[in-house]
């Protein structure tokens, strides 16, 4: 899967981008792939990746502090922990322009949009937003400029946003692949619980459980992971501290979905203590449904990394 060519002039004159993981450098990638900035930007808190940056050349500029890397830039995108939001942009508050753009990536919106509204001065319009890509990989090199490529992008700007601020953050998020949809954050945050949050706490979960079973030593559960438990543990080896994040800064939304969770599996419970193999063909039909349509709009394939292609 390729991007569409290079654009004739770029959308922007400066586009940073602040923590460089898999989705910061998959933005660099893909922006620079097409040229839609005039000048791309790295910063990261982390001398090594910085300078691994620098050796993978995504972007013409490496920052050495946030507030170099922000100084007359157009649109500023957060791709820290949701725990880090508010330090990330209290370091670079004075230094915005007016006028600047600033989103994020993370995948909580309620309590980012008041981490950045408490430390962001006025006159810079804040808009959250959250790219429904990613891998379990992390770091510099784990980017592809191909990652957003027909995914979601979901931006949750506040009631009183520019539309002209929030066009051009959609045309950003557009020309690098993605769908774009927007919602309100408290929306946002529980769609998110029921279909990322909710099942990654599930996966930890399991993964755990297989580890501390004592009647099947640890050597067992590796060497004969079926599908089932294989797929778990790809999701159990995402990030811990972004893993973290999330679960501490969208706790009433996770903890709505996993009360609703608790009771189905009760009643799951239930039906196979006492042999209702009805109840349970109708439970499996019905989720069976549900994958079928998701492959079908083309959100997932057997293929590795959605089918796509790095780079």
């Amino acid at each position: 899967m390729v991007l569409d060519p290079p654009l004739a002039r770029p959308l922007l004159g400066r586009l940073v981008v602040i923590g460089i993981g898999l989705i910061g450098s998959s933005i660099l990638r893909a922006a620079g792939a097409r040229s839609l900035a005039g000048t791309l930007v790295a910063y990261d808190a982390a001398e090594a990746v910085r300078a691994r940056v620098g050796e993978l050349g995504i972007a013409d500029e490496v920052a050495a502090t946030p507030a170099e890397a922000v100084a007359d830039a157009d649109i500023v995108i957060l791709c820290v922990p949701v725990g880090a939001m508010g330090a990330a942009a209290e370091a670079i508050a004075p230094h915005l322009k007016p006028g600047a753009i600033v989103s994020d990536v993370g995948s909580v919106k309620g309590a980012v949009f008041t981490a950045l509204r408490a430390h962001l001065p006025e006159g810079v319009h804040i808009i959250p937003g959250h790219p429904v890509a990613g891998t379990e990989y992390s770091g510099p090199d784990a980017g592809f400029a191909t990652l957003f490529r027909n995914r979601w992008s979901i931006l949750t700007p506040p009631e009183d946003a520019d539309p002209d601020a929030v066009a051009r953050l959609t045309g950003l998020w557009t020309a690098m692949g993605a769908n774009v949809e927007t919602m309100s954050v408290e929306h946002h945050d529980l769609v998110l619980a029921i279909t990322s949050h909710v099942p990654h706490l599930i996966a930890y979960n399991i993964v755990g459980t297989a580890a501390d079973l004592e009647e099947v030593t640890q050597s067992e559960v590796i060497k004969y992971s079926a599908g089932g438990f294989r797929d778990f543990t790809r999701i159990a080896a995402s990030d811990p501290t972004m893993w973290r994040d999330v679960f501490l800064n969208n706790r009433e939304a996770v903890l709505e979905v996993l009360g609703r969770f608790t009771e189905d599996l009760i009643a799951l419970q239930r039906a196979i203590r006492w042999a209702e193999g009805d109840k349970l063909f109708e439970l499996f039909t019905r989720t069976r449904a549900i994958r079928r349509s998701i492959i079908e709009i083309g959100q997932e394939t057997a293929a590795p990394d959605f089918g796509r292609e790095r780079g």
